[in-house]
């Protein structure tokens, strides 16, 4: 069995929908962290079956809060002396910043360089955004 050590201080993102952990990890942009990252996949989990889990030492200075948008289910756990500190789910934001890349051709996304990719929450309960230039929708997990 796998054994990854527990944390002294830092974020465990948790209930990662099993693949999406590294999908996490570039849009969070943690290669350019100077800390460790231990990224588990396909971990065994009683609610999901299986899960990816993502643990990063030390102080993080990121907005989680846009994980929302790729997957409802993600937990955050903030760890300091070795405890669990703080326990969040979230919530999908009502508005986007390049998380989210419009996929229509047609697009000022598409045909600019530079202008940012912002997506509009539409529809809470479905998860749906549409991008704020062109209406392209994009439903989330």
């Amino acid at each position: 069995m796998l054994n990854i050590s527990g944390l002294n201080e830092g974020v465990v993102i948790d209930h990662i929908k099993a693949g999406g952990a590294m999908k996490i990890y570039e849009y969070l942009n943690l290669e350019k962290l100077d800390c460790q990252v231990a990224i588990i996949k396909n971990a065994r989990s009683s609610k999901m079956g299986k899960k990816d889990i993502i643990k990063i030492e030390g102080p993080l200075d990121i907005d989680l809060n846009v994980l929302g948008v790729l997957d409802h289910n993600i937990t955050i756990n903030i760890i300091k002396d070795n405890h669990i500190s703080d326990k969040k789910t979230l919530d999908p934001p009502d508005m986007v910043t390049n998380i989210i890349k419009c996929k229509n051709p047609r697009c000022i996304t598409s045909a600019e360089y530079n202008v940012p990719h912002k997506f509009k929450l539409t529809d809470k309960e479905n998860r749906i955004y549409r991008c704020v230039y062109c209406e392209s929708r994009f439903k989330g997990n």
